[in-house]
């Protein structure tokens, strides 16, 4: 009798270690494909990284001081399209909105699919960089030779000078890097 209630006690024994790994394997698997988004809302809310952020509007410059903003571009090497940015640097009173434009070309012999990424440096400016307008919020159909001036309208939160950690900020450089997109479904859509 005492082997037989050693096995029972043994068998539930077990079963309560792979109910608990099978509800670790579970939690872990469900953090990991959270793990993404919940990062992109941090980086968002708070600027780390450099994050812009979004807004409908600037609140007007009211006298504030000039801004330096540098505009930096790259492509990956999958990616064969001409790209940079028509300003370099523009200088602009903190407040005030501003359009700049960059020039794409796809120097490619087919349809191709970009889409960009983006950082601010210093990345503790990030939240700072507000963006109304981007190209970089939707990927980019350009056809063999197609070119096109894509806008990044965008201003400085006057609350940039309130914060002791960005006070002696005075040149914020955004940089994007346009890559082909991992989704090319466009490109068939548009051969329609």
């Amino acid at each position: 009798m005492n082997t037989i209630d050693n096995n029972n006690n043994l068998k539930k024994q077990n079963k309560k270690v792979l109910i608990t790994i099978s509800f670790i394997v579970i939690a872990m698997l469900s953090l990991s494909y959270a793990a993404v988004p919940l990062y992109d809302i941090f980086c968002r809310v708070t600027g780390f990284g450099g994050t812009t952020q979004i807004a409908s509007s600037a609140p007007g410059s009211f006298g504030n001081p000039d801004i330096n903003i540098r505009f930096e571009s790259s492509t990956t090497s999958s990616l064969n399209w001409e790209f940079y940015s028509k300003s370099k640097v523009v200088s602009i009173p903190i407040g005030q909105e501003k359009t700049i434009f960059y020039f794409a070309r796809n120097n490619s012999s087919e349809p191709v699919v970009g889409t960009a990424t983006f950082n601010v440096t210093p990345a503790k400016a990030g939240q700072y960089f507000m963006k109304i307008d981007c190209f970089c919020f939707v990927e980019q159909l350009l056809k063999p030779g197609e070119s096109m001036n894509m806008p990044v309208t965008f201003f400085i939160d006057p609350d940039i000078y309130k914060d002791e950690n960005v006070k002696e900020v005075n040149e914020i450089t955004l940089s994007y890097t346009f890559m082909r997109s991992m989704d090319q479904s466009m490109v068939n859509s548009s051969e329609l």
